[in-house]
């Protein structure tokens, strides 16, 4: 059975990154211009899919699928390789799938790393170039499985705290977490009201989590990012919630940029906010985490358009100033901060 099954379009393992066989390519859902526009990123080479993910044609758990639908690219694109060059071919595959982003690349080499063990086993046995490609691509689809499985086991542990009739706050795209709370409240009839922060610069809030939620049939409202504290203090919010990119063996958070302030703002109004995620044992605290700046430029537009004046654009003359972006892509949310981290064997509460 696939854990897909009552998800929405967005999730589904189609939609987020397919490696087609007959055409040798890997399609991966343009997740930057969804949902105004359903296009594919068409790779036709796993360098193709590395700088996907690195562009962020796909994010939140999207990478992990793209990265192991990559390999199955690889595997077809050295097919006709002798032994020795198609396993050093293979390796160069995993490392570039696996590194495209710095922040999750300890997490991707496990994906890689399932991937390219499959691989050398089935080589070393002489089993056919064919069975190889397939062998990889149906690993894919189990390692989606697994991710999916465990992720919207750990949600709906959240799902079934948040009573009926409550209003919830996410946090970026937490992708099959969200699916896995949302799934869990239909299955219990629950009426459950979801706002969503945009998530700037990239709206995955406004666009990915928003449309989501439509899809599966709960009422929705987009919110800009600085608006969060307001509704807080009028008791609009009851429950916040975040998936999580890394967390830390402290307990440190990392997740999209954005997820600091609101969970600052929860604590003061005393609202809960729980982490969904699994603590990364390659990570003993925060420090070891790199966090990601992506294209400074990117926090000077919205959805294409500049938002920042040029300077050619002042009426009066030039000072000498300068206009310039930052973009760190995550923040670090400390444990006391957080009501408990849920994963798929249970809460984990800070100790404080």
């Amino acid at each position: 059975m696939r854990e897909d099954y009552n998800l929405g379009f967005i999730l589904q393992y189609e939609n987020v990154a397919w490696f087609d066989e007959d055409c040798g390519e890997v399609r991966i859902l343009d997740r930057r211009i969804y949902p105004a526009k359903t296009e594919f990123c068409v790779c036709k080479t796993y360098t193709e899919v590395a700088k996907a993910i690195a562009d962020m044609v796909t994010q939140s758990g999207g990478p992990f699928a793209a990265a192991a639908m990559g390999m199955a690219l690889a595997a077809y694109q050295g097919k006709n390789l002798i032994k020795a060059e198609y396993l050093e071919f293979m390796k160069k595959a995993a490392y570039a799938l696996s590194h495209a982003r710095p922040t999750t690349s300890k997490a991707m080499q496990l994906v890689t790393a399932e991937s390219f063990g499959l691989f050398e086993s089935l080589i070393e046995n002489g089993v056919s170039s064919y069975d190889i490609i397939m062998s990889l691509k149906q690993n894919a689809v189990e390692q989606n499985n697994e991710r999916y499985k465990k992720n919207t086991e750990a949600a709906a542990l959240f799902a079934d705290l948040v009573p009926d009739g409550s209003s919830i706050l996410t946090q970026c795209f937490g992708e099959t977490t969200v699916g896995g709370y949302l799934r869990r409240f239909k299955e219990t009839n629950k009426k459950i009201k979801v706002f969503c922060a945009e998530t700037r610069p990239y709206f995955q809030g406004a666009r990915l989590t928003a449309s989501l939620a439509y899809d599966m049939g709960f009422d929705t409202t987009v919110i800009t990012d600085n608006m969060i504290s307001l509704l807080m203090s009028e008791k609009k919010i009851n429950f916040c919630v975040s998936a999580s990119d890394v967390i830390t063996l402290d307990g440190s958070i990392i997740n999209k940029i954005g997820t600091l302030q609101m969970a600052i703002a929860a604590k003061y109004f005393d609202i809960p906010y729980y982490a969904i995620g699994f603590p990364d044992k390659n990570y003993a605290s925060a420090k070891e985490v790199k966090i990601e700046y992506r294209d400074s430029e990117d926090s000077l537009y919205a959805m294409g358009i500049r938002t920042a004046i040029l300077p050619s654009d002042c009426k009066n003359e030039h000072k000498g100033g300068s206009i310039a972006g930052l973009y760190p892509a995550f923040d670090i949310t400390p444990y006391e901060l957080c009501a408990g981290i849920i994963t798929d064997k249970g809460f984990f509460k800070p100790i404080v």
